[in-house]
């Protein structure tokens, strides 16, 4: 007796994984990049520490309600459009059959064929059938709102922690150089982290949020300096 072949398909990570990266980078790198700014413009390490955490709740705050309302409207839209195809589906089911047997047929199938496997998903479930091959909404790609934004607050708090964890253990005359060395090495781990859990190239994604780390906290830090400086 032959087993049925389970496959676990990195595409079922895209929601939790895309929010949980963005997270905790954009914790690491805003952060960073404040703390660093304004240790740049000579203040104390309490002044400082103080920006790191207030940039921590204000960002994770700020993660949370913009993933919360764009993923919501992803999910108002996704709604709507099953709304009107369950409408369509009641009132007109013979178009909507054709129409699903008609993209089967530009995937390759004959015709006859393609009327049947029609058949047979709507006579299963019709909306579900038309939400997977007419609308692209699965199961895997739906989207969750609570989800998204808890995740993308967890993960930029954890990410934030990191760089505020070096204004505690780093003596003043070091604390920029801290800051920056540490993240870049918190921002490289994330970025192979992230890129093995979603199998993209570990090289590629750990060079691509380094530099943008770098480039971020190189910008605060020359204008900490510059207002450091003027006042």
């Amino acid at each position: 007796m032959s087993r049925l072949h389970t496959e676990n398909h990195l595409v079922s990570r895209i929601g939790w994984l895309r929010a949980a990266v963005l997270g905790a980078n954009d914790g690491i790198v805003s952060t960073a990049s404040l703390i660093v700014g304004v240790a740049s413009a000579s203040a104390a390490s309490s002044q400082v520490l103080v920006a790191g955490i207030a940039g921590l709740v204000a960002g994770a705050m700020s993660m949370a309600a913009g993933e919360y309302v764009s993923v919501s409207s992803q999910s108002d839209t996704e709604k709507a459009d099953l709304d009107r195809e369950r409408l369509e589906l009641k009132t007109q089911p013979g178009q909507e059959r054709e129409e699903l047997a008609q993209i089967y047929v530009r995937r390759g199938l004959d015709a006859t064929l393609a009327r049947q496997v029609a058949d047979q998903l709507m006579a299963k479930d019709a909306l579900a059938a038309h939400a997977h091959d007419e609308l692209g909404i699965s199961e895997m790609t739906a989207a969750r709102p609570i989800q998204a934004a808890l995740t993308s607050a967890a993960t930029f708090s954890v990410g934030a922690a990191m760089p505020l964890l070096m204004v505690l253990l780093s003596p003043a005359s070091m604390l920029v150089t801290a800051v920056s060395i540490a993240s870049l090495l918190f921002l490289a781990l994330l970025g192979a982290i992230g890129a093995k859990a979603g199998g993209a190239d570990v090289t590629r994604a750990t060079l691509r949020v380094t530099f943008w780390g770098a480039f971020a906290m190189a910008l605060t830090a020359g204008i900490g300096a510059l207002v450091g400086t003027g006042l």
